[in-house]
């Protein structure tokens, strides 16, 4: 009688916490954890060399609604770098914009500002995003 009562009781917590994490939120807990995990798989797609897929993942984590921002500039900041090497200059600078536009005080680690494709469009659009 006990083992039922223990099951019936951790199924009701289940129930309680699952309601109470989307109260509210419209669902947008899970959601958020969704985002979260596109943006980690874009990152790891990009470092592997898959590029469609990242920049799939990287707008796909975006759409979910990345709630951090400095997660949102992350995914920004990837997307650039794919859109540079594959020859799309004006979707580059428009992602280097749009992580500026989050955050106007974002750089690149500097092994990333020293590439030679990358670099010298995010080093425009930065001196165009503090006139």
């Amino acid at each position: 009688m006990s083992s039922v009562r223990t099951m019936l009781i951790a199924a009701m917590a289940a129930f309680l916490l699952n309601a109470c994490a989307g109260a509210g939120t419209g669902g947008r807990l899970l959601q958020t954890g969704h985002a979260e995990q596109k943006l980690s798989s874009g990152v790891k797609y990009y470092e592997e060399g898959d590029y469609k897929s990242s920049a799939e993942a990287l707008q796909n984590a975006l759409d979910a609604g990345l709630k951090n921002k400095s997660d949102q500039v992350s995914a920004h900041k990837y997307l650039a770098f794919i859109h540079c090497v594959s020859k799309r200059e004006k979707q580059c600078r428009d992602a280097f914009r749009n992580a500026l536009q989050i955050d106007p005080g974002f750089e690149l680690k500097t092994e990333e500002a020293g590439h030679p494709v990358w670099g010298p469009v995010f080093r425009s659009v930065k001196a165009l995003s503090t006139n």
